[in-house]
């Protein structure tokens, strides 16, 4: 890490029962939040993972705050939103995972292979399959500027991923609320960035299929939309 009076985000809230009205929920919330409290331990081995490799190659957020931050952020409003999309419990450790290792391809120096065999320390081999491809999906494409790295055909990978829409819209999420609320100037121009590109980033990430594990939750919409006002 560099030198920084922000602490890294060690917190994992898993138990909290955050939403109130049970029409949002694509699984039972009980059983959800059940199987988050009694996998406690595997979350969070897998979240202090994730923490050691974005530290190991020296990754900060904003140039000044340790990348746990940002990785903290997107887990948090997956295991937050997860209700809303997963169809089956053996598919949440996947999505965590995904969450915590969404940018360990294209910022921490792993491959495919190694993103699975990181995986399978923490799940089965179906379940690490799933979660590398998460990983593997949100991983920007070669390209010189932000419109190549993130074209269509990353979109369209994004769109043909079990959860990738949804973890990539928590990974958005993340990045908005910090822009949003952050006054210095990197922020003031990402915000700006963020606010141009919203439409085309929820278009791309929209698919039209039925599965429902490629789904928005669309209070997550709502609540970037309030980001606006």
């Amino acid at each position: 890490f560099r030198n920084t009076s922000v602490r890294p985000c060690l917190c994992v809230r898993p138990f909290i029962p955050f939403l109130q009205l049970s029409q949002y929920y694509n699984m039972e919330l009980q059983k959800y939040t059940d199987f988050l409290a009694a996998n406690q331990e595997t979350i969070l081995a897998i979240r202090d993972a994730a923490f050691a490799l974005h530290a190991s190659v020296g990754q900060t957020y904003n140039d000044h705050l340790h990348y746990s931050y940002h990785l903290g952020m997107v887990a948090d409003s997956a295991m937050q939103y997860g209700a809303e999309v997963v169809t089956d419990e053996q598919d949440i450790l996947p999505v965590v995972f995904g969450a915590y290792y969404h940018d360990s391809i294209e910022d921490a120096r792993l491959t495919y292979n190694d993103v699975t065999k990181v995986a399978k320390q923490f799940m089965n081999e179906a379940q690490a399959y799933m979660a590398a491809e998460v990983v593997y999906a949100l991983t920007n494409d070669k390209g010189r500027t932000r419109a190549e790295r993130a074209g269509e055909h990353y979109y369209a990978g994004i769109r043909a991923t079990p959860y990738a829409p949804f973890v990539k819209l928590c990974d958005r999420l993340a990045n908005m609320t910090h822009s949003f609320t952050a006054t210095d100037s990197s922020n003031n121009r990402m915000r700006a960035v963020y606010q141009q590109e919203w439409e085309h980033f929820h278009q791309s990430i929209t698919s039209e299929s039925t599965d429902q594990r490629l789904a928005l939750p669309e209070r997550m919409v709502q609540q970037i939309l309030a980001l606006f006002d």
